[in-house]
């Protein structure tokens, strides 16, 4: 068993997301020898006290596998129908491997709706957290088959994203996203031989959302630029986040011992209340739109934002309503809990505060969005 080092660092409470073509090995089933070694480095975590959760992927494959089907599709129905087929096979698998370990899992299946009311949210969470203090290994995953096109948004859409928001639930201190890709590049390895892995991004900025977009990604639902998107969202609420090839030998172990492998996005902040952590999680029912001025009120001042800063509403929410704040270059600035609704805003944006009850006929305060309902990102 390995010793912690010293110096290395204080994490308690990880989630580690497994890609598909990882517990693959790139081919069209499911690998029990990948599986194993997995199963085996969170063992080694367990006994040595780290609380562990596992977001994974491979349900379409093991369903495909089962029913012996080959052909690719991605249509709604038939990837539906194949998670219903393997996720049980998965589930068999990982709790065979763990029970030789004397390690008791549990199948945790989360679905959009969960995340976006607080009460689903606080259930979600004190589940989760009660099996982590029991000992027990959630493994996590979408409840796919239960959408239907028709209620197309209501889906994570990949489990890198589907990992960000476990971490915000449980306060993760580290995410690991483990895939065949080895971490962020420089550029497409695939295309540029001199391409080379990005140790350390500070800050999750446009420069590197676009980087994103233009390297190779893994071939399940989510590929680079996902993963960027889940760092941001996990880095924000006060969770670490690496993206590392999971072939690497003792990849998870390594990593938690604060091993250089991959791509490390340190947190962008100490962890965040649960309100704010909350927040975080919704996916926004619309965004507002604000001017410079605005964005250095919220960025450097600890401002709420008022009415006077706003140039442009996009989409229909109601007040109570979380949404996105971004700048007009569309850069998201910041989420919040608006005291307005879009239609009311449209009318007072680019007004004076003390103007609102004259415009409207009736007012809910001065800000549009409270600093206390705020998250600056």
């Amino acid at each position: 068993m390995r010793k912690k080092k010293m110096n290395t660092p204080d994490y308690h409470r990880v989630v580690i997301k497994l890609g598909t073509n990882l517990i693959t090995g790139g081919k069209a089933s499911i690998s029990r020898s990948v599986l194993a070694g997995l199963v085996d480095q969170v063992a080694q975590m367990h006994q040595r006290g780290f609380q562990t959760i596992m977001v994974s992927s491979g349900a379409v494959a093991a369903g495909k596998q089962r029913l012996g089907i080959r052909k690719k599709r991605r249509d709604t129905p038939y990837r539906q129908t194949m998670a219903a087929v393997g996720q049980s096979r998965l589930m068999q698998a990982y709790d065979e491997l763990f029970e030789a370990r004397g390690i008791i899992v549990a199948q945790t299946l989360l679905t959009k709706p969960d995340f976006l009311n607080r009460l689903g949210y606080l259930n979600a969470r004190n589940t989760m957290l009660t099996l982590l203090d029991l000992g027990v290994v959630p493994i996590v995953n979408e409840n796919d088959v239960v959408f239907v096109e028709e209620l197309e948004g209501l889906t994570f859409g990949d489990n890198d994203n589907l990992s960000a928001m476990v971490s915000n639930l449980v306060d993760a201190d580290l995410l690991i996203i483990l895939s065949d890709v080895a971490g962020l590049y420089t550029a497409d390895p695939a295309r540029n031989p001199k391409a080379e892995i990005i140790p350390r991004v500070e800050k999750i900025d446009r420069s590197i959302e676009q980087l994103a977009k233009g390297t190779a990604g893994e071939g399940g639902t989510g590929g680079m630029a996902t993963k960027i998107e889940a760092a941001k969202l996990a880095t924000t609420s006060g969770t670490s986040v690496v993206i590392a090839a999971g072939s690497e030998p003792d990849a998870i172990l390594r990593l938690v011992e604060g091993a250089s492998l991959g791509t490390i996005f340190p947190a962008a902040t100490s962890n965040l209340e649960s309100r704010k952590r909350w927040m975080l999680s919704q996916p926004g029912k619309g965004q507002i739109v604000v001017d410079s001025g605005a964005k250095a009120a919220l960025h450097k001042q600890n401002k709420s934002l008022l009415p006077a800063g706003i140039v442009q509403v996009k989409g229909r929410f109601e007040r109570g309503d979380v949404v996105g704040i971004i700048d007009s270059e569309g850069n998201s600035i910041a989420t919040g809990i608006t005291d307005y609704s879009s239609a009311d805003i449209k009318k007072i944006m680019s007004s004076r505060s003390d103007k609102i009850e004259s415009i409207l006929g009736y007012g809910y305060g001065d800000e549009v969005v409270h600093r206390d309902n705020l998250v600056v990102l």
